[in-house]
């Protein structure tokens, strides 16, 4: 997060919180039965482009439900453009990003086990 302004971290945090609800409300379903949160937003500094992270559970489920997320991309930008209309002037295109940090701390817990 270092680098980012002020301003980038607050419109950051509102997105991630505003994309979290979209991502929720959707019914699990649409998603190919996966459960999916938003860990992390970066947003670019002239704020048009966000880098959305998203961990999807179970893990064997991550390349479809990220395929699906992907397909849904400018659907869930426009939900998104409505709920920040009043707060943004520009809706930021969204990029998503698989957050493997669960993964990898589960494969770090399995070698110290071993």
């Amino acid at each position: 997060m270092e680098g980012q302004s002020t301003r980038q971290l607050k419109v950051a945090r509102e997105v991630q919180r505003h994309l979290a609800e979209i991502i929720r409300r959707r019914p699990m379903s649409q998603f190919g039965g996966a459960m999916l949160s938003v860990s992390e937003v970066r947003i670019s500094p002239d704020l048009s482009q966000a880098k959305v992270f998203v961990s999807v559970f179970p893990s064997d489920k991550q390349q479809s439900a990220m395929k699906i997320l992907a397909e849904q991309k400018s659907s869930i930008r426009g939900e998104l453009g409505r709920e920040v209309a009043q707060q943004l002037r520009i809706v930021p295109d969204l990029d998503f990003y698989l957050d493997t940090t669960l993964d990898y701390a589960e494969h770090i817990e399995e070698l110290l086990k071993k």
